[in-house]
């Protein structure tokens, strides 16, 4: 059984259906059915931009590759320099503030 079983059918005449296709478009959503219900539910669709998001992925793995290539010299020689540990404290203080300025806009959604 199909748990969507229950057809809601409305007319709209061109300008409308090109207006809603507009939004639905510049959100990014490609089905009509799933936008159509978004909004009828919720009353408003959000479109989040993830190049922030993108930017932390991005520190992250610096993070991470630097991260290893100090475990692979301290594997190699016993010991690690003060400096790379500092380096990569810098870093990940960059990382936390990404990470607020990111949680902060999404809280701001309403």
């Amino acid at each position: 059984m199909r748990d969507k079983d229950k057809v809601l059918t409305f007319r709209v005449n061109q300008k409308e259906l090109d207006r809603i296709n507009a939004k639905r478009e510049e959100i990014g959503i490609r089905n009509m059915g799933a936008y159509l219900r978004k909004m009828a539910m919720d009353g408003y669709c959000v479109n989040l931009e993830l190049k922030d998001v993108k930017e932390l992925v991005r520190l992250l793995r610096i993070c991470s590759n630097n991260l290893n290539q100090y475990a692979k010299k301290a594997n190699e020689t016993g010991s690690i320099y003060r400096e790379d540990i500092s380096d990569l404290q810098v870093r990940l203080e960059r990382i936390w503030e990404e990470c607020k300025e990111i949680l902060s806009i999404l809280a701001a959604i309403r």
